[in-house]
């Protein structure tokens, strides 16, 4: 028989070994765990790609069922499968009016070359029709991305883009105005899913162009070359006071006589001298819509004068409030004056979106 004697040492050191291990086994388990939740969720990113394209997968083989169960139920009659492509041929080109003169439009939805392997007039003519499918799918997603853009454009500057895509009847025309897909169908004269794909690329279409066609209304665009800003919109140490106060426009900095130009269409409202913004020109753009250029040092327009976008206004200066040559530049909606930083990002938006 031995005996041994546990000093105060050796517990203690026995129970720091056991609570190492203790830690040890705790980390382990909690790592485990944490690869097990994160695999879980890894599995779970997993399955619903798969699902996705499943049914993508699905949705084509079933678009070609459908195409061979018409060939099968027509007996392989190459003059009905004719028909139908011409009836489709005819709704995609009313739909493709729409893309007409839309900067990258024509590459985009241009006709793939026809398949040589397919010998057979059977064969050519459903090729045909899948290429039909190709640009449909196409045509939709060109038109729903930069009508999109152009949403995101317009919500950056503020603004409700709904209250500038109206749709009339030059926008879309009968592709959008027949609500129901079936009486589009039958207007067509093709399928009622092939109707339903032409409105709703119609629809975007027509959003995207009252979109495009409002922002060039917008002052989305710069009023000079100059790039940097010297003082933002909103509070500031006013450079007379050093104290803080309230800056209604942007400032862009830059050598005398540098031109300025108009950031959107308009009718000139005013020219002349304003307290503290010196030499001044104020732009009227319809719809609420006003800008403000000043301390300019020469002014090129004159009042009810029509400018468009980019044309030059006047040139830079230092005149009134002023400790430089410099723009003082304003925008106003309804009588409130906006932050013109939101309407300079948007604009670039609006570039892309072309």
């Amino acid at each position: 028989m031995r005996g041994y004697v546990l000093s105060t040492g050796k517990q203690l050191a026995g129970a720091g070994f056991i609570a190492l291990i203790s830690l040890w086994m705790g980390v382990c388990t909690a790592a485990m765990l944490v690869n097990a939740l994160s695999a879980g969720e890894s599995d779970q990113e997993l399955v619903k790609q798969k699902a996705y394209f499943e049914r993508v997968t699905a949705d084509r083989q079933a678009r070609l069922n459908s195409a061979m169960a018409q060939l099968n139920a027509t007996n392989g009659s190459l003059g009905d499968l004719a028909m139908t492509v011409e009836k489709r041929h005819a709704a995609l080109a009313q739909l493709f009016q729409e893309f007409k003169g839309v900067p990258g439009a024509a590459e985009a939805l241009a006709p793939a070359k026809p398949r040589l392997l397919a010998k057979s007039p059977v064969e050519r003519v459903q090729y045909t029709r899948m290429d039909q499918e190709r640009l449909i799918e196409t045509a939709d997603n060109f038109a729903r991305s930069r009508a999109e853009r152009l949403r995101a454009a317009f919500r950056l500057a503020g603004l409700t883009p709904d209250n500038f895509a109206s749709r009339g009847a030059a926008l879309g025309g009968p592709l959008i105005e027949a609500r129901d897909p079936r009486a589009l169908a039958v207007v067509l004269d093709v399928d009622e899913d092939f109707a339903r794909r032409i409105q709703r690329a119609a629809s975007n279409m027509s959003d995207m162009r009252g979109l495009s066609e409002a922002s060039k209304s917008l002052p989305f665009y710069r009023p000079t070359a100059a790039a940097a800003v010297s003082s933002s919109y909103g509070v500031r140490l006013d450079p007379f006071t050093r104290r803080p106060a309230f800056h209604s426009g942007l400032d862009f900095p830059g050598g005398f006589f540098t031109p300025i130009l108009a950031t959107a269409p308009g009718v000139v409202s005013f020219t002349g001298v304003r307290s503290g913004y010196g030499n001044t020109v104020e732009l009227d753009h319809g719809r609420g819509f006003k800008t403000r250029y000043a301390h300019l040092q020469g002014i090129a327009v004159s009042v009810g004068q029509r400018v468009g976008i980019g044309q030059r206004i006047g040139a830079m200066g230092s005149t009134g409030r002023s400790t430089g040559p410099h723009l003082h530049y304003e925008i106003w909606v309804g009588g409130r004056p906006q932050n013109p930083n939101r309407f300079l990002r948007a604009g670039e938006y609006v570039q892309q979106a072309r």
